[in-house]
């Protein structure tokens, strides 16, 4: 497993995008496309809520074989997204409640997404099939 320690910060948000991708080696385009999604995803959403309204650092670690595994670490706030029920898509934009749509794309994307708190730690994995 390979490992990135960055700033929760927006403007490291490629870095961590192209530390992910340089790992996915002859990974096919649809599936690494998706992959950038969802990591865009959930370090923007550590970078916003974890710290806020301060930074604080998060780790990536990704593993790749059968399938892709990607956990995402910090040591903010307590928060589990997996917690939250999954938004109303019947619903139109103006009926819907704000937020949740990030987290509902991410387990819709990928084919397993845990979440896990150990000590003071927030942990995310996610897989996705090769």
């Amino acid at each position: 497993m390979e490992e990135l320690s960055t700033e929760t910060r927006l403007d490291r948000l490629d870095a961590v995008i192209d530390f992910v991708d340089e790992r996915l080696g002859d990974c096919p385009e649809p599936v690494r496309s998706e992959i950038a999604l969802v990591v865009n995803e959930i370090f923007s959403n550590i970078v916003r809520y974890a710290y806020n309204p301060e930074n604080g650092e998060a780790t990536v670690r990704i593993t790749v074989g059968d399938d892709i595994t990607i956990e995402f670490e910090d040591s903010g706030v307590a928060y589990d997204p997996l917690s939250n029920d999954d938004p109303d898509i019947s619903l139109s934009a103006e009926e819907r409640e704000i937020g949740g749509l990030g987290i509902f794309m991410v387990k819709k994307l990928m084919d397993s997404v845990e979440f896990r708190r150990e000590g003071n730690k927030n942990i995310l994995t996610i897989k996705k099939r090769l």
